[in-house]
């Protein structure tokens, strides 16, 4: 009974979470929300894997999405930005067709695969790290370049996300973007601990040499 309690406990958790990411994305409306809502969501989901289970969800969701407005929606004005120029180069070498649309396809498969990966951890960085502007990107960048079985890992488990929400949309109000936001930081704070790892084991080396 203790575990099945827990387990509904958590449930209603995630379902909550969604939902507020749901309405403060409306509130901002779409456009302007997004970014900052799915900021807070992301810091939910850190504090709750670091564990500190009692966080006051609703207060540390407002109170972020409010602090984070501004820089959120121009961090993902230039997210946007970048996307769209490569769906927009995609599409008019489809339409262009033949063999140098070709040859220009191969290098645009790669920058579009490398900026995937870079959304991977960008929410996973951003609300870890206390970075400059660009560092958020270069850092989620590297990590993703670094970490690619795990990025692949992360796709793959959002691709089955994706696919069991496709078969039972009336999950989609409860556990879409909180089941996608939860790989992702599953994933970021896995490539975190790497780095601490291999940071201690310089530190020892370096204290060997001394």
């Amino acid at each position: 009974m203790g575990k099945l309690y827990v387990l509904c406990e958590w449930i209603m958790r995630l379902a909550y979470v969604n939902l507020l990411w749901f309405l403060f994305t409306v509130a901002g409306l779409l456009v302007f929300g997004f970014f900052p809502a799915t900021v807070a969501l992301f810091t939910i989901i850190r504090k709750w894997m670091m564990k500190e289970w009692e966080v006051p969800v609703w207060r540390t969701f407002r109170d972020v999405y409010r602090s984070e407005f501004k820089r959120a929606n121009g961090l993902g004005a230039i997210l946007v930005l970048v996307g769209a120029c490569i769906t927009l180069d995609a599409a008019y070498l489809i339409k262009m067709g033949g063999t140098l649309s070709l040859a220009v396809a191969v290098p645009l498969l790669i920058v579009a695969c490398l900026y995937l990966i870079t959304l991977l951890y960008f929410f996973p960085v951003y609300v870890h790290y206390e970075l400059k502007w660009m560092d958020y990107l270069k850092q989620a960048f590297l990590l993703g370049v670094f970490h690619i079985h795990m990025s692949l890992l992360m796709i793959g488990s959002m691709a089955a996300i994706l696919f069991v929400l496709l078969y039972q949309p009336s999950l989609i109000p409860f556990f879409s973007v909180v089941s996608f936001a939860w790989v992702m930081m599953f994933g970021g704070m896995y490539s975190f601990r790497q780095i601490e790892i291999k940071k201690n084991k310089m530190n020892d080396v370096k204290e060997l040499i001394r």
